[in-house]
């Protein structure tokens, strides 16, 4: 079998190993780091992370519990399913258990788009330059690889997609195989819509319900445009199928309300409050063009989620709307590429009718974004290739140089350097041969992208590894003591149960049932003071770490200490004189407090 496979390899991609190389590069590149909580992510992450612990520690799997007002029913349940089924919530898993599914569906997702570029252009390397350009694009690497994730709902509804793109390439296989995989019928059976349906609705319980909108009218599009010149009896077919696939699908999604004790309130907070909300009408139009989600930025949205191939991304754009206005579209007409394009116009045309818009909602259109990206890679001007290495090869420099300050404040080891600086040296090496030589400018930018994360992950490494957690003896001393832990935004606090597990925590400076009594007016040395008498021990961060050992010398002790890597800066913190001066700006001393006898 593995044998006749490879006799259908042209001739051109038999020397496939450089991209067999990058691919399993780019896969450890998604495991590597996982468990960092320096991992880019949503900001929200550990808002779901809290909900999935709190309803994983009642025993029930509905209704979802949390201790966060107005932060419960905010997504549906599967996604909270899945966290309490591969979560270890004894601390030690850490964030790789509940991680590493999102890797697996990301995964599963590249290999289906490898697999239908191959089927539509024939040769592997484009399947395979498919698969890393997917797994390059930033919104696949920071919304499809941790937690809270698009990966499940991408997989997916984009099955039924996938399917009728295989019946569509079937006829430009070789002979045997069009025998063996061409459908058995020119439009779906019944129980095509079916399964669709089914499919589509396991998607909806990962997120929304809404998204049956662009899935189902993508799905619809394909359907009646693949039967050539459009005719009311087959738009009244087709539509009657997707019909009935969009009421599967809601029918597995109101499984949901069916399911949980308190149906009421999954109406009011998810589906008003979450998605209803998203579409007030009040001075919609002049908010269209001006407000905070403005339509022309969503119209960039496929090339925002590639992230540092956005240049690449714009030379795409550019280069298929010239062939739009050349009429060459109709060369696509019947064929994959046309099921493509449709897949990705409907995604960005229903999510540009909210009145909340953002680039993520169009991820789940992403893996499609990839393969025409891939068929059309080496017709795209090779300077919009040399942007992206100029960007690639300043940002590899900055975290090099991070990485070698972080030596020399005592983070992480000599061998934790050397790897941040071997990574930041390939990405670099990446970026000359590409500036250098025209053959390998093209390829080059995935080389480098995909360094750019690993060196990522390597320099933040000393800040996640074991050296920079709270020690065994520190953790049996708190165990089922209340600890006050510091809150910038929404559960952050949460990253504390995975450091000090056993502890009941209570965030000092965020929304929270007892923030009204936890005096956040009070100057910083007053507010510690305040904290450490209500409390049996205190997170504090701060950033002279010398002014605030000083200040609770007589009245408190340091038990431990890490470095915290700061999220946000105040105005003229960073500056260009200072950008080369890392410990200026990035770091800070998180100390671990207790009162004094």
């Amino acid at each position: 079998m593995v044998s006749q496979l490879l006799d259908r390899i042209p001739v051109s991609d038999r020397s496939l190993w450089p991209w067999w190389a990058l691919l399993i590069g780019a896969i450890g590149v998604y495991f590597f780091g996982l468990s960092s909580p320096y991992a880019p992510t949503n900001g929200d992450e550990m808002v779901y992370i809290h909900i999935a612990r709190l309803t994983a520690a009642s025993g029930h799997w509905l209704p979802l519990v949390s201790d966060l007002e107005q932060m419960r029913n905010t997504k549906p349940p599967l996604l909270f399913w899945q966290a309490m089924a591969s979560g270890d919530w004894s601390g030690h898993g850490g964030l790789f258990s509940l991680r590493w599914p999102s890797v697996a569906y990301t995964l599963l997702t590249t290999t289906l788009l490898g697999w239908m570029a191959l089927r539509i252009s024939g040769q592997w390397r484009t399947a395979m330059l498919a698969a890393a350009i997917f797994l390059a694009f930033f919104s696949t690497y920071r919304y499809s690889r941790v937690y809270l994730t698009s990966a499940p709902e991408t997989f997916w509804l984009a099955l039924p997609l996938w399917y009728l793109l295989w019946q569509q390439s079937a006829a430009h296989a070789s002979p045997r195989s069009a025998q063996m995989l061409q459908p058995r019928h020119g439009s779906w059976s019944g129980w095509s819509y079916l399964l669709a349906g089914l499919v589509m609705g396991i998607g909806l319980l990962y997120k929304s319900f809404a998204l049956i909108a662009p899935a189902a009218a993508t799905l619809g599009c394909a359907l009646w445009l693949r039967q050539g010149a459009p005719r009311w009896n087959i738009f009244w077919r087709t539509g009657m199928g997707v019909g009935a696939s969009t009421i599967v699908a809601l029918g597995v999604f109101a499984l949901w309300f069916a399911l949980d004790p308190d149906p009421q309130a999954v109406w009011q907070e998810f589906v008003v409050g979450e998605n209803a909300g998203k579409l007030q009408t009040g001075g919609y139009w002049q908010a269209a063009w001006n407000g905070d989600y403005p339509l022309w930025q969503q119209a960039l949205a496929y090339p925002e989620n590639a992230g540092l191939l956005l240049p690449v991304a714009l030379g795409l754009c550019g280069y298929g709307l010239r062939a739009a206005w050349r009429g060459q579209w109709r060369a696509w007409a019947g064929k994959p590429q046309a099921t493509l394009l449709i897949w990705l116009l409907v995604w960005l045309l229903v999510f540009s009718i909210p009145s909340q818009r953002s680039a993520r909602y169009v991820i789940p259109a992403m893996p499609a974004f990839a393969i025409v990206l891939a068929l059309y890679w080496e017709r795209l001007a090779r300077g919009w290739f040399l942007a992206v290495l100029l960007i690639a090869a300043v940002a590899l420099a900055l975290l090099a140089r991070i990485g070698w300050v972080m030596q020399g404040m005592g983070l992480g080891s000599g061998l934790d350097t050397a790897i941040t600086l071997c990574l930041a040296a390939l990405g670099l090496a990446a970026c000359l041969a590409g500036l250098l030589r025209a053959g390998w400018t093209r390829h080059s930018t995935l080389a480098a992208t995909l360094s750019l994360y690993a060196c990522f992950s390597a320099m933040t490494a000393p800040l996640a590894g074991e050296q920079a957690q709270y020690n065994p003896t520190i953790q049996a001393r708190l165990q089922g003591l209340r600890v006050a832990v510091p809150n910038g935004f929404n559960a952050q606090y949460e990253r504390f149960h995975f450091l000090l597990p056993g502890c009941t925590l209570v965030p000092y400076d965020a929304e929270h049932r007892d923030t009204a009594t936890l005096r956040p007016d009070l100057p910083a040395a007053e507010r510690l003071d305040y904290l450490l008498e209500r409390f049996d021990a205190v997170i504090w961060i701060d950033k002279d770490e010398a002014q605030t050992q000083a200040q609770c010398h007589a009245r408190c002790a340091v038990l431990a200490q890490r470095w915290h890597v700061k999220s946000r800066h105040r105005a003229g913190e960073v500056t260009l004189s200072n950008l080369w001066q890392p410990q200026e700006w990035l770091f800070a001393k998180e100390l671990l407090l207790v009162s004094k006898p």
